[in-house]
């Protein structure tokens, strides 16, 4: 098997945010998978600083060790794992020469999500135990067939025939759906598809607006139903209200700025939305129980380990 290929359907714009400028990788192509199969590969994967991409990134390590850096979290690389990274994630991998595996790269508009459940994978902090790294032990029973799954996408890209862009993204949607069997949400309720729809859309508009907007009811209003009820179905879904996740995807963003852009708690605040700095003091205390400056003093020392 050739240790590197690569298949691009198109290129995706450079995300110009205050961080990206300074380390997201820029110009790579919607599809993109790689074999760790010798010590020089191991370029595509380790990075001399955390840094965080417009694309998602799923880590297949089959052999071998190091450590990762994910967001705030540090963890040790080990056999049969899979480290799910999604667009905006800080992340900082260190492989050992022994490392083997995959990664495996793709855009939001490759696999043209969300538009089904095989994203749960990827879906905002609230739906995992974890809120910032999501870590998936591969069983040995469902190897052989996300193995499968890999080896025909890897073939596939050798065939210039009609539809192979179509085909690709069928074998990626399947080997996503494996990924997410054995993926333990920390959730047990029992949520009908139409719920999880609105909740996963709920999650993609705070994504994409968090920064300036705090209230759940712009939410609801854009999703046309009442605050309390978006409150009612996140809660349902996930273990807390809409308007939890909103106030901790605010403060996941400020504790990346605090340990990696080298920015003041006033610049911070106002990249967030916070017109009062006192306010932001507060905000920050309140959720994340430490004070700020006391954080990043001790935030910027982990990140350089």
């Amino acid at each position: 098997m050739t240790s590197m290929i690569r298949y691009s359907c198109k290129r995706q714009p450079d995300d110009r945010s205050w961080f990206a400028m300074q380390h997201t990788t820029t110009n790579l192509p919607s599809f993109e998978l790689d074999a760790i199969e010798c010590g020089e590969h191991l370029l595509r994967l380790n990075n001399d600083a955390p840094h965080r991409n417009n694309y998602f990134k799923i880590v297949w390590i089959t052999a071998g060790s190091g450590t990762c850096q994910i967001d705030l979290e540090q963890m040790d690389l080990t056999p049969d794992r899979v480290y799910c990274i999604t667009p905006g994630q800080l992340h900082h991998f260190r492989a050992n020469d022994d490392v083997r595996g995959y990664i495996l790269t793709f855009s939001p508009d490759f696999l043209l999500i969300p538009d089904d459940t095989t994203s749960l994978i990827f879906r905002a902090n609230s739906l995992q135990k974890n809120a910032y790294a999501r870590v998936i032990k591969v069983n040995e029973e469902m190897q052989k067939e996300m193995l499968d799954m890999l080896q025909k996408m890897l073939k596939e890209y050798y065939n210039f025939f009609l539809l192979r862009s179509e085909i690709l993204r069928g074998l990626l949607k399947i080997f996503l759906i494996y990924l997410t069997r054995q993926y333990e949400p920390s959730t047990t309720n029992a949520v009908k598809p139409k719920t999880i729809d609105l909740v996963n859309k709920f999650f993609d508009i705070v994504e994409k607006k968090y920064m300036t907007h705090k209230l759940v009811s712009v939410y609801a209003e854009e999703l046309c139903i009442t605050p309390n009820h978006l409150n009612e179905i996140v809660k349902k879904a996930s273990g807390f209200p809409a308007s939890h996740h909103i106030r901790q995807r605010v403060l996941l963003e400020a504790k990346r700025q605090a340990a990696y852009s080298g920015a003041s708690m006033k610049e911070i605040a106002y990249n967030l939305g916070f017109e009062d700095i006192s306010h932001f003091s507060k905000f920050f205390k309140n959720l994340s129980g430490l004070n700020f400056t006391n954080y990043k003093k001790t935030a910027i020392q982990y990140a350089r380990y």
